[in-house]
């Protein structure tokens, strides 16, 4: 008698995949498989085993002073290491020798004097009809020469290096409170901020705002500043644009020390096509690390894409997964551009209506391998590590464990919520906004994924783009935002801005996202410098000094959002706690929920203020916590936080425990209130 094979939890928890269940069970073996075929072991192999290849590659200082570098390179017939040490000039010294075997690999060992730190270098690889300079494939330092614009890696082994004093962190994440920010354009100045001016600077910052994390893009080594980080060239380099690498530790290391996670936005979809600085044809060849097809390039990025088929470009990028875990101690990766590595077509064009548009022979198999085995390797290394995917397609069980059947990130980006709020900015009347349009696209989520909702993403800041505030105000923000000020196309940006950050925040099932400055309105846009604008740096930074001034409005934004990230915050757990809607009325434009003992309550209603509206909610009293139309965020204060509110008894629904909860809701604005716990009626007199 045949052993039914144990149905996948995935599957068993969502009837609907059950047609689809020779696809998902198929992917999770290619999964099984490759884990057995990279450790040797058909059972219990461990990927952090494998995934070492930064210690064997790359330029390493040894114990005894000298130093050792290899390089993978099949199709080179030569290589020589040239520097400032060897005038740049081919020296057998210098050469590097190919090791027995058929894998390409080549060394050089020399002596201590041979090299030493801060000098630069490059290989000068030669292949059969030509040759070029090439910064090393796993180079950990690579910077940029002021006058020549030309990058070269530099030898990087300081005699004092930085020692960690956070020895364990535990990340934050009930909830999960993410600010993402930007490095080089997290300053004031016109320029390129530093790791350092950040950490003094910003860091505190985020902490006073209740943020629970930092998700730091732009740190792996990219040619063009402008690209904000997605063309990247050197993929085990941080910036050097932003200070050293042991500047990048004490930012990390002193976040840990105040509780907050530091998250990496990490580039596994695609890379740089640039050849000099990047890995287009490292060794003369095209498909070295990428497609030799017609699938080399991107169609919509120009840039390459990797061969996850091939187990050395695992190797590459599974330790380079490791390689900023260990060597940085980052507390995980948000993965960019994960849409684009499921699907052949990239998802490019295609709506996903259906679960048959998720398995009908569209998927990259091999990059669905590569993301499941970055996940169980990423928690191998550190069981608390946080992974996010950025996704927009909805292929189910991408945010599940591995044992489920599922490819493993523990969240995904919640994308139709940006999206959902600039299309009803854009393209409703405010008397048109539905209470049960907004409750429903918030929530409509698998139960068994949790998310990272945020209200708008960075893209919109860019140049060509808007934020909300400047969808909802625009050029009125240029003239209107003084204190005393009653603009009323800057009061109603204001109030939706409060209402749409916090309805957003509040229905969390994962956590929150925040983008640098968006918090508190920042004006403009986000433009780096390029030849079209002269190559300003003008707007690639963050005005602080607007939120800072006390004679602007911004500051009132700024408040609200601090004090609902730690109203949120406050609560352990509350991305766990149901959302119970409890009144949803689009005439009215009215829409309260309860999650624990909190009660949310909106009214969208751009003209009418309502008197004694009453809605059920559970039978008790409540007191005020905050509310959008308090003087301290900016708002006119017609309502009394002091007084607290008992709901009226309905002896239709005394057996469900409801009262009518009657309060004064304000046009355009929402009040948070928490139910007090029930005290027991007292024998004595």
């Amino acid at each position: 008698m045949a052993i039914k094979k144990k149905q996948l939890a995935i599957i068993a928890d969502d009837p609907w995949l059950e047609p689809y269940a020779e696809a998902i069970e198929g992917r999770h073996q290619d999964a099984v498989n490759k884990i057995a075929e990279l450790t040797g072991k058909k059972r219990g192999g461990r990927l952090t085993d494998f995934a070492n290849a930064h210690h064997y590659y790359g330029l390493h200082h040894l114990s005894d002073g000298g130093w050792v570098l290899r390089e993978w390179a099949p199709n080179a017939t030569e290589i020589y290491v040239i520097g400032d040490f060897n005038d740049w000039k081919e020296t057998p010294k210098y050469k590097m020798r190919r090791l027995p075997g058929h894998d390409g690999n080549w060394e050089l060992t020399i002596g201590e004097r041979g090299m030493k730190h801060g000098q630069l270098f490059k290989l000068l690889v030669k292949w059969s009809g030509g040759q070029g300079e090439r910064i090393p494939a796993y180079a950990t330092r690579v910077v940029q020469d002021d006058n020549t614009k030309i990058f070269s890696a530099q030898v990087w082994a300081p005699k004092q290096g930085y020692e960690f004093k956070v020895k364990d962190f535990k990340p934050r994440v009930d909830p999960l409170l993410i600010y993402e920010c930007h490095i080089g354009m997290a300053q004031n100045k016109e320029g390129v901020g530093t790791y350092d001016e950040f950490r003094r600077l910003v860091l505190p910052r985020v902490i006073e705002g209740g943020y629970t994390a930092i998700q730091i893009m732009a740190i792996q080594e990219h040619p063009y500043y402008g690209s904000f980080g997605y063309h990247v060239s050197s993929f085990y380099a941080p910036s050097s644009r932003f200070g050293t690498p042991e500047e990048l530790k004490r930012l990390i290391d002193e976040a840990h020390a105040a509780g907050i996670a530091v998250i990496m936005d990490i580039v596994h979809s695609h890379a740089v096509k640039n050849e000099v600085e990047g890995l287009g044809r490292f060794d003369g060849t095209g498909d070295l690390y990428f497609y030799g097809d017609g699938r080399r390039e991107h169609p919509a990025w120009d840039s390459l894409c990797f061969d996850y088929g091939k187990n050395a470009v695992l190797n590459f990028l599974l330790s380079n997964c490791k390689y900023w875990l260990e060597e940085f101690r980052f507390d995980g990766f948000r993965f960019d551009g994960v849409t684009s590595m499921l699907y052949y077509n990239h998802g490019l064009g295609q709506a996903f209506g259906g679960y048959g548009d998720y398995y009908n022979g569209g998927e990259d198999t091999n990059a669905i391998t590569y993301l499941t085995l970055a996940n169980v390797l990423i928690h191998e290394v550190n069981p608390r590590a946080i992974t996010i995917a950025e996704e927009m397609s909805g292929m189910p069980g991408l945010a599940r464990p591995f044992k489920d059947g599922g490819i493993g990130f523990d969240y995904r980006m919640a994308m139709g919520i940006p999206d959902y709020w600039i299309k009803t900015i854009k393209e409703k009347r405010d008397e048109d906004w539905k209470p049960t349009s907004i409750i429903w696209e918030l929530t409509n989520r698998r139960a068994d994924e949790k998310t990272i909702s945020y209200a708008e993403s960075h893209d919109q800041a860019l140049v060509g783009d808007k934020t909300i505030i400047f969808r909802l105000i625009d050029k009125e923000m240029y003239w209107h935002m003084m204190d005393g000020d009653n603009d009323g196309t800057v009061a109603r940006g204001m109030a939706l801005h409060k209402m749409i950050r916090l309805v957003t925040a509040a229905t969390i099932n994962g956590g929150y996202l925040n983008f640098m400055g968006n918090e508190w309105g920042h004006p403009e846009w986000i433009d780096f410098p390029r030849e079209g604008n002269g190559w300003s740096y003008k707007y690639a930074r963050r005005q602080w000094d607007l939120v800072d001034r006390e004679d602007l409005k911004y500051k009132y934004l700024s408040r609200w959002d601090r004090d609902v990230m730690h109203l949120i915050g406050g609560v352990r757990g509350f991305e766990k706690l149901a959302v119970r809607k409890l009144w949803d009325k689009d005439d009215d434009q009215v829409l309260a929920f309860k999650r624990g003992s909190l009660v949310f309550v909106f009214n969208f209603n751009p003209t009418q203020s309502f008197d004694g509206y009453g809605f059920l909610a559970p039978e008790g009293e409540y007191e005020g916590v905050m509310d959008s139309d308090a003087p301290c965020y900016g708002g006119y204060g017609n309502i009394d936080e002091s007084v607290h509110h008992l709901t009226e008894h309905d002896p239709v629904y005394a057996d469900a425990h409801l009262g009518w909860l009657k309060l004064y809701l304000p046009a355009r604005s929402v009040q948070v209130l928490r139910q007090l716990p029930h005290k027991p009626h007292s024998n004595k007199e």
